[in-house]
């Protein structure tokens, strides 16, 4: 694999046939043994395009490589074995390329984190020999060009840990030659930059290798338009002042507080009747407490039960992890959706350890550090449910011993146990016994001992899979009049005219189980559940039901509760339903068969409608956004309704952003033009504050393309301004001013004064940002005029008269950082008089702070210290960003100090310090460092007795999107 793909028997190389049939060989392999199903094989082979008799053809080029591989052996013996609906190869330890690569790295690292670096390295140079060129060369495709930037990137890791390794044995100069190579191969690569920095500072070289950096911040600007990261900018600040701990290898790093945050405690409910599986608590309980455990299914079995024994016994050492529980549904197998990120599960985790989501950095690289980071010294316990691959996991695994990792998958995930040490608890179906007390449990011992030879065809028909069982018991549950008699013959009856669910030997139907349970239902409650699988978010709120289905909130609420009694679908938490995948595979599979086209493309109307109007709602509370004009909803559509709280309507964004993005993107592949652009205008907002830059981007992207496909000049224009907040919070400054002037001019185009406005207002913020004060004072000034304008022709009154505060407000600031504190305060006063009329708290607030600054500026210290405190009265009661918060504290600080009260400076800095440490943002060092700076200051006996704030930048990190 790691070049071209070959095979061999013994010594003699065995010819693999045309390129499309190594493909097939490549796609295998790479699943790792893995089931592989037909449908992802063609795709892998012939990407979007593939002939109509793919599947025939694919069968050819599996007898091929069965023939090359097990010449004269029997089909049933081959390696690459028929799984029913796609196929899996099963490769021995040690018989592959990749894998030996592997394990070369995995004893790697173990040698480095015992100490030894030299053994490091020869293992690494060993791994590294093995490659044989590009990877994958010969085999063609989408597919395979992913793939084979993966293990080309695997590479490249490999070359930097064992140049590392070299480094720390002392091979300076000829580590420092290989890099100077690497990185005029990679010029964008940060790391070899980094490790060829090191190099020439060990050689004595110090002013190359300042040089080295300097060459990278030239050309990192002019291709990307940005700066270095962070860890090549240390590596710079290190040689500059000659840190004389470069000079040999790193010592033992110290450890990292933990945050002081409250315990979260996520662990799902148990199952009040879970039953058996002794043998496998006691295996996975005499376990060391810490590492990673895979539950798994055997060949992937859905609905054994994997997710009730990991909450099972979870809940039963959850004392062992004092420092909290996570659970996070990872979704791998998800029908109606796709399996979450890695980089969105990092978010997730991170929020829930007590990290601010709205600083979050952009890079899973720093994003995985800063989890590891996180958890390190400290006992957490991690439940990732329903796991995809070994990819998807790793990013989540601890850095450091101590916490425990519980994985449940349909796949064994054999790269966790083959790299990470994970250990595999596989999980078979209930044993008979196990399967009765199941029965037995949820109908009662009398009823279940009164008929037992129809229990044991129960037993049987359901092969004893936890999951088929439940859910017949709740059949059976709900109808005690029947005989169980009566409900074997029906699973006997439903299994006839139905795929079958294999377990090696064993056949089992857990489909006769859905279907009898299906025709149970009500045609209302039936038709409910087959439009549910539509749906495309992790979990469903009864008004989105009721649009989905045009129902009224009453009707839509009797057959939720049917759906629950026949348990399928299940209220996982107050107001939120979900199902089991395995049951919205069957909706689905039931919708696309008994759905017209027509019916299905209304029902999706109804709830993008449902979603769309309600957040352009919930935006009209929790912004100052000019908002745009939506058509009435379908006939049918129930939307949420938040009674003019923007609490409630802040709380439904956040509880509905994953279902919102999945939405966003069935609109997108669905291409229902003007809900894209719509939907994507609604989310800009959310995503902006969460600091969700990537996310914000993708939908904007999409936005914009169905804004050309439409014609529409003010769809391109909001497109274009979102893009511009996207390329302004990843310091693209140069194209987030291209976005909002392209902005400003599609608005004029469609005679759209406000957009135009708040356009303006983004290339003031931006101008800011590049020092531009100037350039920032015209912008601002130009929004004050259209906004005073769009007042004045009679529009939205409220909300105009609040958008022209903000103006105000905002051309105030640029006076102030322009030196013109007078004009300043007669431009924030007309504001805050607006704000204060309109009853208007969060924009009081920041109009305080403004004010609060141009006094220091007049002088008039006294005054500014009460104007600041009324800021952060407000910014407390209105819940604003702890951004804010600092920017305020900060020159709360310098006012203090300028009035001759150094003991309040350092209270109200020290406060300020202290919730940036509990911060994560790309300037959230350089801000700490600013006030450490001014603290330090304070203890020097030469220190000024008064200071003049020299204008920090103002709310770094928030506003409005």
């Amino acid at each position: 694999m790691l070049g071209p793909v070959r095979a061999w028997r013994g010594a003699e190389e065995i010819g693999l046939g045309p390129a499309q049939q190594r493909a097939v060989l490549a796609v295998l392999l790479l699943a790792e043994g893995s089931q592989v199903v037909t449908s992802g094989l063609v795709d892998a082979v012939w990407g979007t395009r593939p002939p109509a008799s793919a599947v025939g053809i694919l069968r050819t080029y599996v007898h091929g490589l069965r023939r090359a591989l097990e010449p004269g052996g029997e089909i049933a013996a081959s390696v690459i074995r028929y799984t029913g609906d796609g196929y899996q190869l099963r490769v021995p330890p040690g018989r592959l390329d990749l894998h030996a690569f592997r394990e070369f790295l995995a004893r790697a690292d173990e040698a480095r984190c015992a100490g030894d670096a030299a053994g490091a390295a020869e293992l690494l140079r060993r791994g590294l020999d093995l490659w044989q060129g590009t990877p994958l060369a010969g085999v063609r495709g989408e597919y395979a060009r992913g793939q084979r930037q993966r293990l080309d990137e695997l590479r490249l890791s490999a070359r930097a840990a064992r140049l590392t390794a070299e480094l720390d044995c002392g091979a300076h100069a000829k580590a420092a030659s290989e890099l100077a190579g690497l990185v005029a191969e990679h010029p964008l690569d940060e790391r070899f930059r980094e490790l060829l920095m090191l190099a020439l500072y060990r050689s004595g070289r110090q002013a190359a290798a300042l040089e080295t950096y300097r060459e990278a911040r030239t050309v990192l600007v002019e291709e990307l338009g940005v700066d270095p990261g962070p860890a090549l900018r240390q590596m710079y600040e290190r040689v500059l002042r000659a840190d004389p701990e470069l000079l040999g290898p790193p010592g033992q790093a110290r450890p990292v507080p933990a945050p002081d945050i409250s315990v979260p405690a996520q662990l799902p409910a148990g199952m009040p009747m879970f039953v058996g599986r002794d043998a496998e608590l006691a295996e996975v309980s005499a376990l060391p407490s810490g590492g990673t455990v895979v539950i798994s299914a055997i060949a992937g079995m859905a609905g054994v039960g994997k997710t009730a024994f990991a909450v099972h016994w979870a809940r039963q050492i959850a004392d062992r992890f004092p420092d909290g529980q996570l659970y996070l549904n990872l979704r791998g197998f998800d029908p109606a959706g796709v399996p979450v990120p890695p980089e969105h599960a990092l978010r997730v985790l991170l929020e829930s350890l007590g990290t601010d989501p709205r600083g979050l950095p952009q890079d899973i690289d720093v994003l995985i550090g800063l989890y590891r980071t996180r958890l390190a010294g400290r006992r957490v316990l991690v439940l990732l449910d329903n796991a995809r691959d070994a990819a998807q996991v790793r990013p989540l695994l601890p850095g450091a011993p101590g916490c425990l990792v519980v994985v449940t998958s349909r796949n064994r995930l054999s790269g966790l146990i083959a790299l990470d040490g994970a250990h595999l608890q596989d999980l078979d179906v209930l044993s008979p016994a196990e399967a009765r007390e199941l029965l037995a449990r949820r109908l009662g011992e009398q009823r279940v001992a009164a008929e037992p030879q129809a229990v044991e065809e129960i037993v049987a028909w359901c092969a004893r899979l936890p999951l088929a069982l439940a859910i017949t018991a709740a059949r059976a549950a709900v109808r005690p009049a029947f005989p169980l008699a009566a409900i074997a013959a029906e699973l006997r009856a439903g299994a006839e005219g139905l795929d079958a669910f294999h377990d090696g030997d064993e056949t089992a139907d857990v489909r006769a189980v859905f279907s009898w349970s299906y025709l149970a239902l009500s045609p209302d409650a039936a038709r409910l559940f087959r439009l549910l699988a539509l749906h495309p978010g992790p979990d469903i709120a009864p008004a989105a039901v009721a649009s989905l289905a045009g129902l009224t909130l009453r009707r839509t609420g009797q057959l939720l509760g049917e759906l629950v009694q026949a348990h399928l679908t299940d209220e996982v938490a107050p107001g939120r339903y979900a199902s089991h995948d395995l049951v919205r595979a069957y909706a689905t599979e039931l919708a696309e068969t008994l759905e017209t086209p027509s019916h299905l493309h209304e029902a999706r109307h109804r709830m993008f409608d449902h979603y769309l109007h309600t957040a352009h709602g919930a935006v009209a509370l929790t912004s100052e956004r000019v908002l745009i004009a939506l058509a009435p909803p379908a006939e049918g559509v129930r939307g949420e309704e938040f009674a003019g709280d923007p609490a409630r309507a802040q709380a439904w964004l956040d509880a509905e952003q994953a279902a919102l993005l999945a939405i966003a993107e069935q609109a997108v592949n669905g291409r229902y033009d003007v809900h894209t652009w719509q939907l994507a205008w609604a989310l800009s907002n959310q995503l902006h504050r969460l600091g969700l830059a990537r996310e914000l981007e993708a939908v904007n992207r999409a936005a914009m393309e169905a804004a050309h496909r439409l014609g529409d000049l003010s769809a391109q224009a909001h497109a274009h301004r979102s893009l511009g907040v996207v390329a302004l919070d990843l310091g693209r400054f140069d194209q987030a001013r291209v976005h909002a002037e392209r902005a400003t001019e599609l608005f004029a185009e469609a005679h759209d004064m406000s957009g135009r406005a708040q356009s303006y207002r983004l290339l003031a913020v931006i101008a800011e940002r590049v020092g531009d004060l100037k350039a920032g004072l015209d912008a601002a000034q130009r929004s004050l005029a259209l906004f005073r304008s769009h007042e004045n022709r009679g529009g939205d009154t409220r909300r105009g008269r609040a958008m022209t505060a903000s103006a105000l407000n905002a051309v105030g600031w640029f006076h102030v950082l322009l030196g013109q504190p007078r004009q300043a305060l007669d431009h924030c006063r007309q504001a805050l008089a607006r704000y204060q009329e309109l009853g208007h708290d969060v924009g009081a607030s920041d109009t305080w702070d403004s004010i609060g600054f141009a006094l220091h500026r007049l002088g008039r210290y006294d005054e500014a210290l009460v104007v600041y405190r009324d800021a952060l009265s407000l910014y407390q009661r209105t819940g604003r960003s702890d951004w804010f918060v600092v920017g305020t504290l900060m020159r709360l600080g310098d006012t203090h100090l300028s009035a001759g009260q150094p003991a309040a400076a350092r209270a109200v800095w020290t406060e300020g310090l202290h919730i940036m440490e509990r911060l994560v943002h790309t300037d959230v060092e350089r801000l700490a460092e600013r006030l450490r700076t001014r603290l330090r200051d304070l203890d020097r006996p030469s220190s000024p007795a008064t200071a003049d704030a020299a204008g920090v930048a103002r709310r770094e990190g928030g506003g409005q999107a």
